[in-house]
C-alpha cells in the first residue's frame, strides 16, 4: 500500500515546492521589484527628473519622496500578508482547502494582470496589486503548510478537508478517495490528537478523572489565544518579523547609499540578494530535521523517565527558537555596519534566519497547541505581527542607514532570547511536576 501511494506522495510534494517556490514568497523579492520599476520611472516626477536622460542608465538612484512610496507600498503588501492570514486562517479552517486555494488563486491572478499593465503613469495601481498578490500567496502557504498548478493540484493532490495531525496510518487523499478520506480518518485523528495534547495534569490525574477529563476539549481556542505561551510567542515573532519586512523594504535605499549612487554595484548586490532568497528552500528543512530529531529524543526520555510526553513535545521547539533569535541578531549586526561587501554574509544570514523564523513559528503552533486551532492561531499570530510590522514606514522615515535604528532594534532582538527560555523553563517545570506527583 506505501508503494502505491509514493508516486501521489512525491506529485504532491514537489508541486507543493514549485507553487511555494513560485508565488508564496513573491513578497521577498521586493528588492529585485523596486530596481525595475526604478528603471521604469515610477513615481519620478519629470519635472523632478528627466527619465529620457536616464536611459542609458543600469539603474536610477531614486530619490527620497520615490522611495518613501515604494516603502509605503512595502509596508502594505506586507501588513495585508499577515494580517490577512487570520481571516484567511479562518476560510481555511471554515470552507477547507479546496475553497481557501481558489480564492488564492482568484487574488494572485488579478494582482499579476494589474502589475503586467501597469505603466509609470498609473504606478498607484501598485498599492492595489500588492497587496492582492501577497494574500493569494498567504493562502497558497497555508494549504501547503498541510504538506507543503494550482487549479489541477486543488482537486487532484490536496486532501478536500485537513490533513490530521498526527496522521492516521489508513489515512489517504487524492484522486478517487473523496468519499473515503473523512470516513477514514476522523475518528482515529480524534482519539490520536487526544493523546497527543493532553495537559501534564491531565496525563497525572486519577483514571476515572482521566477518563472524564479525556471527553473534553484539550485546550480551547480562547485559552490557548489567553496563554502566556501564545503571547510571548507573538511578541517573538513580530519583533523579528519587523527587523526582516524592514531591512527588505530599505535595501534598495541602503545598496544606493552604500554604493555611492553606482547602478553598477546596485545592480550586482540586488541581483546577488535575489539569489540567496531561493536558497532559502534548502534552509528550511534544517529546522525541521533540528526539531524532529530532538523531538524523538525528548519522547524516548519521557517514556523511559515516565514524564509528560507534552512536555518533552513542547521542548523540542527551544533550540530552534534560540537558534533563530540569535540568527537575526547576527543578521542585524552585520547589516549595521556600513560596508557593502559585507552585505553578502548579511544575505545569507537573511535568508537562513527567515527560514528558520516562519518554519518555527508554523512548527511551535502546531507542537504547543492543539491542531483544531492551527489554522486560527496562526492566522491570529499573523495579524497581530502584521500590526507591527506597520512601525517599518516610520522607521523608513527616519532614514535607512539610521545608526539609532540598528541599535534600538538590535536590542529588541536580543530580548526575543527571552522565549525560548522561558519555554524552556515551563517544560522543566512540567516534568518535575509529573516526576513527583505519584
Amino acid at each position: 500500500m506505501a508503494s502505491r501511494r509514493l508516486p501521489l506522495y512525491l506529485a504532491t510534494l514537489l508541486t507543493g515546492l514549485l507553487e511555494c517556490i513560485g508565488f508564496a514568497g513573491v513578497l521577498f523579492g521586493w528588492t529585485s521589484l523596486v530596481y525595475v520599476f526604478k528603471e521604469q520611472c515610477y513615481f519620478v516626477e519629470l519635472s523632478e527628473q528627466d527619465c529620457g536622460l536616464r536611459s542609458n542608465a543600469t539603474g536610477p538612484p531614486g530619490s527620497k519622496a520615490q522611495d518613501e512610496k515604494f516603502s509605503l507600498i512595502f509596508t502594505l503588501a506586507s501588513f495585508m500578508n499577515n494580517f490577512m492570514a487570520f481571516p484567511t486562517g479562518y476560510i481555511f479552517d471554515r470552507f477547507k482547502t479546496t475553497v481557501a486555494r481558489l480564492i488564492g488563486i482568484f487574488f494572485y491572478t488579478c494582482a499579476t494582470l494589474i502589475i503586467a499593465f501597469t505603466t509609470a503613469d498609473s504606478a498607484v495601481l501598485l498599492f492595489l496589486a500588492m497587496p492582492m498578490l501577497t494574500v493569494g500567496g498567504m493562502l497558497f502557504l497555508i494549504t501547503n503548510l498541510q504538506v507543503a498548478w494550482h487549479v489541477g493540484r486543488t482537486f487532484l493532490l490536496m486532501p478536500r478537508g485537513h490533513i490530521p495531525y498526527p496522521l492516521p496510518p489508513n489515512y489517504s487523499y487524492g484522486f478517487g478517495t473523496r468519499k473515503e478520506e473523512k470516513k477514514a480518518a476522523e475518528p482515529e485523528t480524534k482519539e490520536l490528537q487526544s493523546k497527543e495534547f493532553l495537559s501534564a495534569e491531565e496525563e497525572n490525574s486519577e483514571p476515572g478523572q482521566q477518563q472524564q477529563q479525556g471527553q473534553k476539549e484539550p485546550c480551547s481556542f480562547q485559552s490557548s489565544v489567553l496563554s502566556r505561551r501564545f503571547i510571548l510567542h507573538v511578541v517573538w515573532l513580530s519583533t523579528i518579523q519587523l527587523w526582516h519586512y524592514f531591512f527588505i523594504g530599505s535595501l534598495n535605499s541602503l545598496l544606493t547609499s552604500l554604493a555611492g549612487h553606482d547602478p553598477v554595484q546596485v545592480s550586482a548586490f540586488t541581483n546577488a540578494f535575489a539569489i540567496t532568497q531561493f536558497f532559502g528552500v534548502l534552509c528550511a528543512p534544517w529546522n525541521g530535521l533540528l526539531m524532529d530529531c530532538l523531538k524523538q529524543k525528548y519522547q524516548k526520555e519521557a517514556k523511559k523517565t515516565g514524564s509528560s510526553s507534552s512536555a518533552a513535545t513542547l521542548c523540542s521547539t527551544v533550540p530552534s527558537l534560540a537558534l533563530t533569535s540569535l540568527l537575526c541578531l547576527g543578521f542585524a549586526l552585520c547589516a549595521s555596519i556600513p560596508v557593502i561587501q559585507l552585505q553578502y554574509v548579511t544575505f545569507i544570514l537573511q535568508v537562513i534566519s527567515r527560514s528558520f523564523l516562519y518554519g518555527c513559528n508554523a512548527a511551535f503552533l502546531t507542537l504547543a497547541f492543539p491542531s483544531e486551532h492551527f489554522g486560527k492561531l496562526f492566522g491570529l499570530a499573523m495579524a497581530l505581527s502584521a500590526i507591527v510590522s506597520l512601525l517599518q514606514f516610520p522607521l523608513f522615515k527616519l532614514s535607512p542607514q539610521n545608526i539609532a535604528v540598528y541599535v534600538s532594534m538590535g536590542l529588541a532582538i536580543f530580548l526575543t532570547v527571552a522565549h525560548p527560555f522561558l519555554v524552556y523553563r515551563e517544560c522543566r517545570a512540567e516534568k518535575t511536576k509529573s516526576s513527583v506527583t505519584p
